[in-house]
């Protein structure tokens, strides 16, 4: 019998969409992937060259629990220089990817009862999180009108004696839209603490992006090496916390986790001060794919609103379509072999919406659209 603590949790859809394409595959049909927000680029070279050397050098044994201090003192240079934020190694834990680092920062945080303001759509995991240790998430609607820009005064509404933080994301997943600095100030002005998921800052295309400490010390900034560095399966990430939170966050560190990967932090100091050429490579791409796949949807009658100008999502409005998003996609999985993910994934404000994610080739990326406009004119 499933524990109580299990009864609410939601599965991570995309992941559903995921494993039906894979079986799917298995049964010999051609699957274009636009669900997935993995990077398609191989890891740069001097990255790889980091763990081949970490290896060769013995660097394969249990480091400090709170990371190598070469890392955590690169991860201070990063921000000092991309932020103009001062904050020093012993604010940092370095995990085995972000998501450890959010459920030990929450385990630091929250009590039960405790409420988190999030906003709908949002990242589809932070809710199972929060409810994991028995808080609650409380939503805030965003709207694509308004570029899902997260409202200071609708979050101010929520805000009561329980609320203990308030969560923003920002490139966001799924939107891809990124929160304005005005409105990152005036939300940093209120009294719970502001949890600032920067796992896709350095991917943006238009505008800057900006890291909550810009604003406030009474916060938490959650980052990491996927996304940006095509780490994915490398697993490292790290949360940078106030000094009173690190040693409670420590203890769950070493008692869970004991450390990150050895080889994967010699790995990460390498590529915050080696793979910038790489890194721009990266994004000049990605962002001709945005460019791309922005146009072709707008074309084929979804809707966007304000295009999104960071990380590698497009999250259309697909209403005009369906309002069944669940089903729309694993409709197009089925038929047009392709796929996508559904807006409720994110929350009930993102039904009616689809994800596409442009981490892709531009050819895939061309032939999924293709294949995807040929199942709408079917339906019509």
């Amino acid at each position: 019998m499933t524990v109580s603590r299990l009864k609410d949790f939601s599965s991570f859809i995309v992941m559903d969409v995921l494993e039906k394409a894979h079986e799917l595959e298995k049964m010999g049909m051609d699957i274009i992937h636009l669900e997935v927000g993995e990077p398609d680029f191989d890891t740069p070279p001097c990255i790889k060259r980091a763990i081949w050397e970490a290896m060769e050098e013995g660097h394969t044994h249990y480091t400090h629990s709170l990371g190598i201090l070469e890392l955590r003192e690169a991860i201070c240079e990063h921000y000092a220089q991309k932020y103009c934020v001062n904050i020093s190694p012993d604010q940092i834990i370095v995990c085995s990817g972000t998501s450890p680092a959010i459920f030990i920062m929450f385990s630091a945080l929250l009590e039960k009862g405790d409420q988190v303001i999030i906003s709908d759509p949002y990242y589809a995991c932070y809710p199972n999180f929060i409810k994991f240790l028995d808080a609650h998430p409380v939503t805030v609607n965003v709207f694509e009108k308004n570029g899902f820009q997260f409202d200071p005064d609708a979050i101010k509404e929520k805000i009561n004696q329980k609320t203990k933080a308030i969560f923003i994301n920002s490139p966001s997943n799924p939107t891809g839209n990124l929160l304005s600095a005005e409105r990152m100030a005036q939300i940093a002005e209120f009294s719970p603490y502001i949890l600032s998921d920067e796992i896709y800052h350095g991917l943006v295309y238009e505008g800057k992006e900006h890291s909550i400490l810009e604003f406030t010390d009474h916060a938490f900034v959650l980052n990491g090496f996927s996304k940006l560095y095509a780490m994915t399966g490398l697993r490292l990430g790290y949360v940078i916390a106030p000094k009173t939170f690190i040693r409670p966050m420590q203890k769950i560190q070493q008692n869970f986790f004991i450390s990150a990967n050895s080889v994967v932090q010699k790995a990460g100091i390498a590529a915050l001060k080696e793979a910038h050429r790489d890194i721009q490579n990266m994004k000049d791409t990605y962002n001709q794919r945005r460019r791309f796949m922005i146009d072709r949807l707008k074309n084929m009658g979804f809707g966007i609103t304000v295009e999104p100008t960071g990380a590698f999502y497009v999250f259309a409005n697909a209403k005009h379509i369906s309002g069944n998003s669940y089903q729309l996609a694993f409709d197009i999985l089925q038929k047009a072999h392709v796929g996508v993910s559904p807006g409720i994934d994110f929350g009930k404000n993102g039904e009616g919406y689809l994800r596409f994610s442009y981490a892709n080739s531009m050819e895939n990326i061309a032939e999924g659209l293709h294949r995807i406009e040929k199942y709408l004119n079917e339906l019509t």
